[in-house]
């Protein structure tokens, strides 16, 4: 075991003195230290109930003959770090969380780890050093948060940031908002849409580092309790016999994880996170990818924001596992996961407890939602090492569009002139200096989406961005554009009131403007420097670009 490097021989007497002092006993020496890596804090709603979670899982590792040793990782709520200087903390705070992780675990030498996670940067961050670290590994997500509900209808967080777009336009009252705001977001939980949260949660179960249903089983449910402690009894058992992280997650898992991804209408952040994940798996997951397997696996199910359906419509149809029997003939299906049974046994196994719901709220093959799936790679002299949007959440008459551009260099002068009603049908919002290196931090911009979502303008004003966006966000949202203007990518060359030229199907982002004139403007460009210290100037000089993954270089 790992651990005797701390705990076997006399040389280790002092060591087993300070682990006595924790309260271990001689005969817990000769079990396997196995580390519970807990989120919990206090600040996210998808975190507060982890502490119950956690000890479930301890509970497990004890019944299997474990020794459990819980530490807590940080994270930060994406929700209430939106529209200010908090969110360019966000994305930076993966690695953080994942380099934390490294030293409790090297630092301990532990035998084996069970993740208990939640949210949109920390379950990628615990992902991430699932792979650096390879050793047994498996994953409790902490579940979705149940719908609100409001004026006989369910709602989410997403109504709450539209109805200030609504409240600001005219079309709600105020008191109307301050009930979205009461009532949309009832308690423990990832938020209940499709959102980047419960988008990672999804890929952890189709990478096979948790268990089958466990992405979809509601914070509140019993369910998650009692799968929190079949996992610490399992994990115990893959240290036993010897089976690593690695040892499960291949390239070809990753393939899985996008087609589920494609095919639920998941989060544009996957295009980032799993290919930082990959990484850290010794795998190289280009952005290409995901377009080239969008093209051939269909949407099937609409979550919202990209639908009407919440993710307990979804837990509800089968979740994860349903759709991966709709997607069993394009799947990999010898792939290993963490049950010690493959992709396909654990998909045959796998039973729909409401057949008529299931359905009813997931499409086959033959008769998708979409023909292609969720996201789409553009492409073009506006962004010519990539740009993402999420396809299956766009009005079809706005997968094409041509406008003039609206310019701003940061999200806070974007949304003024928004909440001003500066903006008009047909305009292309651009938002730059918002990058991985720019910003610095990446932040998500679901304020700016919203508001113009809650004004009614989402199927005639397109945005563009080298930032990125929320899980939330829904309509002509063009995040990640690579280079970024910082690295004086052609979106920092655009002026006010150049044509831009959206094509989805395409698969083109044009600046209708001359390779001449571009060359002009490039000879006179200057970046906008955005004075930062701390954490996030060292951020700045060590991420690589979003169609990298904005990984660590």
């Amino acid at each position: 075991m790992r651990s005797d490097n701390t705990k076997k021989g006399d040389a280790r007497a002092p060591n087993r003195s300070l682990l006595k002092a924790i309260g271990v006993t001689d005969s817990e020496m000769k079990k396997p230290f196995i580390a519970v890596v807990n989120s919990w804090t206090e600040f996210i709603p998808g975190h507060i109930h982890l502490d119950k979670v956690a000890e479930a899982v301890k509970a497990g590792i004890r019944n299997a003959g474990g020794v459990p040793f819980e530490f807590h990782t940080i994270g930060i709520c994406d929700g209430i770090a939106m529209g200010h200087e908090g969110m360019k903390y966000s994305l930076p705070s993966r690695e953080a969380i994942e380099d934390t992780i490294e030293i409790m675990i090297q630092g301990q030498q532990m035998d084996g780890m069970v993740m208990v996670t939640s949210c949109d940067k920390i379950t990628p961050g615990h992902l991430m050093a699932a792979g650096r670290l390879d050793i047994p590994t498996m994953v409790v997500t902490g579940g979705p948060m149940l719908p609100g509900y409001v004026d006989d209808k369910y709602t989410d967080l997403v109504s709450v940031f539209e109805g200030v777009g609504s409240c600001q336009s005219g079309a709600v009252s105020s008191e109307k908002l301050k009930q979205l705001e009461d009532m949309c977001c009832c308690g423990a939980g990832s938020c209940a849409g499709m959102f980047t949260a419960n988008t990672m949660a999804c890929m952890t179960e189709a990478l096979g580092l948790s268990l089958p249903g466990c992405a979809t089983a509601h914070a509140v449910d019993a369910k998650k309790m009692r799968m929190a402690k079949d996992t610490g009894e399992r994990l115990v058992e893959l240290v036993k016999e010897g089976v690593t992280a690695r040892q499960i997650v291949t390239e070809k898992s990753f393939e899985n994880a996008i087609m589920v991804d494609l095919a639920v209408g998941g989060s544009t952040n996957t295009t980032l996170h799993l290919p930082a994940i990959a990484h850290e798996f010794g795998i190289e997951l280009p952005l290409e990818k995901f377009d080239e397997l969008s093209k051939t696996t269909p949407h099937l199910i609409g979550l919202r924001p990209g639908g009407e359906n919440f993710m307990l419509d979804f837990e509800r149809a089968g979740g994860v596992h349903a759709i991966m029997k709709r997607l069993k003939t394009k799947l990999n299906l010898d792939e290993k996961t963490i049950t010690g049974k493959t992709v396909g046994e654990n998909v045959d196994e796998f039973m729909i407890y409401n057949p008529k719901l299931n359905a009813r709220i997931i499409t086959t093959l033959e008769a998708p939602l979409h023909e292609e799936g969720g996201i789409a790679v553009l492409k073009g002299n506006l962004a010519p090492d990539g740009a993402v949007v999420k396809q299956a959440a766009v009005d079809e008459k706005m997968l094409r569009h041509t406008g003039p551009a609206r310019v701003f260099d940061s999200e806070e002068d974007a949304m003024s002139t928004i909440m001003k009603g500066g903006i008009k049908s047909g305009d292309v919002v651009v938002i730059r200096y918002e990058g991985p290196k720019g910003g610095p931090g990446m932040r998500e911009m679901l304020s700016p989406t919203s508001a113009i979502a809650g004004m009614g303008l989402i199927d005639s004003v397109a945005l563009i961005t080298d930032g990125r966006f929320s899980g939330g966000t829904r309509g002509p949202c063009i995040g990640h554009i690579s280079p970024e203007a910082y690295e004086g990518g052609p979106i920092g060359l655009i002026k006010e009131g150049d044509i831009i030229e959206i094509d989805m199907p395409g698969r083109k982002l044009e600046l209708n403007v001359s390779d001449e004139e571009l060359e002009k403007r490039r000879a006179d460009f200057k970046p906008v420097e955005k004075e930062v210290t701390g954490y996030l100037s060292r951020y700045r000089k060590t991420v690589s670009s979003a169609n990298r993954g904005a990984i660590r270089d």
